[in-house]
């Protein structure tokens, strides 16, 4: 029998209370569902028990510690994590588990598993039977659905189907039978685990009206990255050019800048004038990246990639199916 690592880290599933907050009953997942142990060998570590927009960089790093430390002893990993920040932690994942050859697979719920009309149990029983396949990806499964983690975004906050990957198939669909896609991705080399990220990453999001003295005073505290979500293919507000001249300043003082579309589809900074001042002050097209996966893909490429030239190659290479 396969043998699976449930790791735990908190959300919705296991909250209790009115308002919901994490709570103990959490810690017993495999017992409160005892149908998991006919699909697997079930162990569990606890990392924290968190709502999950307190999860972060921190608990990315012991994450992919505990999945890297695991790997020889497990055919595959279920992370419990809330719905707010699952998204950001699976890009994590993605990139600092490089040539992963075993599935890792984030999943939670939009009601705790002790409420009426849960979504928790059969997110559970999916995640812990995909994690049993030959799906080495990092993974979100949720409402019958395996999604690349690096390209989902939370889509909704009260359906039971809260996410997906816009312009992408899922990578497994659950039905009478289990279909997985053609288009996994594999391992090209051996497996490594780098789990650094710089945490002084900021997301400016352009908006109609956005004065640039607002984000001048961001970017003059310590930022040392910060994800531009721009308009269309990646244009922003060009009148008087202040806005380029603040972003011209910080690339000046070594800031990267990584750019995404807020609508989805591929950045293409040479597309029209208003996009080209990025392109001409060095800012990196984030492909088809949504801030999800650019905000850890740019923490991770500041801490692992000293030099500003292979920093800037690994940025716009498709690491993980995050460019597809």
């Amino acid at each position: 029998m396969a043998r699976v690592l449930v790791i735990h880290t908190g959300g919705t599933l296991g909250m209790l209370g009115t308002p919901l907050e994490p709570g103990t009953y959490a810690q017993a997942i495999a017992d409160r569902v005892p149908e998991l142990a006919a699909v697997a060998e079930l162990h569990t570590e606890i990392v924290c028990n968190l709502d999950s927009s307190d999860v972060g960089p921190v608990e990315w790093t012991e994450v992919a510690r505990r999945i890297a430390a695991g790997r020889s002893a497990y055919d595959g990993f279920v992370v419990v994590h809330g719905t707010d920040t699952m998204a950001y932690t699976a890009g994590a994942l993605a990139f600092s588990l490089r040539n992963l050859d075993r599935p890792v697979v984030l999943t939670g719920a939009q009601r705790p598993l002790a409420a009426l009309r849960t979504d928790a149990r059969r997110n559970l029983q999916d995640a812990v039977e995909i994690a049993t396949r030959d799906v080495p990806e990092v993974g979100i499964c949720f409402d019958g659905l395996l999604l690349r983690g690096c390209r989902a975004v939370k889509a909704d906050a009260r359906l039971y189907r809260a996410f997906d990957t816009p312009g992408l198939e899922p990578l497994a669909r659950f039905g009478v039978d289990l279909a997985v896609g053609r288009h996994l991705r594999r391992p090209t080399g051996p497996f490594s685990c780098d789990p650094r990220f710089e945490s002084r990453v900021a997301v400016l999001h352009i908006a109609p009206g956005l004065d640039p003295r607002w984000v001048e005073a961001m970017l003059d505290s310590d930022v040392r990255g910060v994800v531009v979500a721009a308009f269309g293919v990646g244009t922003l507000p060009s009148r008087e050019h202040r806005l380029a001249r603040v972003l011209e300043r910080a690339r000046g003082r070594g800031v990267e800048i990584l750019v995404v579309t807020q609508h989805g589809g591929l950045v293409d900074l040479g597309m029209y004038q208003n996009s080209k001042a990025l392109a001409d002050l060095g800012a990196v097209p984030g492909g088809k990246m949504r801030v999800e996966a650019a905000v850890p893909k740019l923490m991770h490429a500041l801490a692992a990639f000293p030099d500003g030239a292979e920093r800037h190659a690994w940025l716009v290479s498709d690491v993980a199916g995050e460019q597809e």
